[in-house]
């Protein structure tokens, strides 16, 4: 038996679940998500996230991105160690694709914010000024 606290809900409700004659058995749900979430998680549990990547210039150093959909909860730290290699270098707003199709999980790794085009534009940035460090940074986005 697995007990774990649901998030598919603002319930938040405290479940356990055990597999009994090859089916899940889930107890303490109060709606039918809750079901679902418990089988997920005992079978391949999964997440979206959010974090920020690098950026080349001094005054946006980072942008926020996130994934497009859920993916299993085991890949995050292999998409993080993608992201944490990147610096972009050209103007990029809110819904760009920063990686397509990440590690082949039909995820994409999107942009949130439009601060860093917004920046570049209303400073007319050039999209090659970059700050001190990035000639020696590898994994760079362009």
């Amino acid at each position: 038996m697995k007990e774990f606290v649901c998030i598919t809900c603002p319930n938040s409700c405290r479940m356990q679940a055990e597999l009994e004659n090859g089916q899940w058995k889930v107890t303490g749900n109060k709606c039918k998500r809750g079901q679902q979430f418990a089988e997920s998680e005992m079978t391949c549990p999964k997440r979206t996230f959010s974090t920020t990547v690098k950026t080349a210039w001094d005054s946006v150093p980072v942008i926020p991105v996130r994934v497009s959909r859920e993916i299993p909860k085991d890949k995050i730290f292999q998409i993080m160690e993608e992201i944490n290699h990147m610096t972009v270098r050209k103007s990029m707003g809110r819904g760009d694709v920063l990686i397509p199709d990440v590690l082949g999980l039909h995820a994409d790794v999107i942009v949130t914010s439009s601060v860093l085009k917004e920046y570049l534009e209303e400073n007319n940035k050039e999209n090659t000024y970059m700050h001190k460090d990035c000639a020696q940074e590898g994994g760079n986005y362009e």
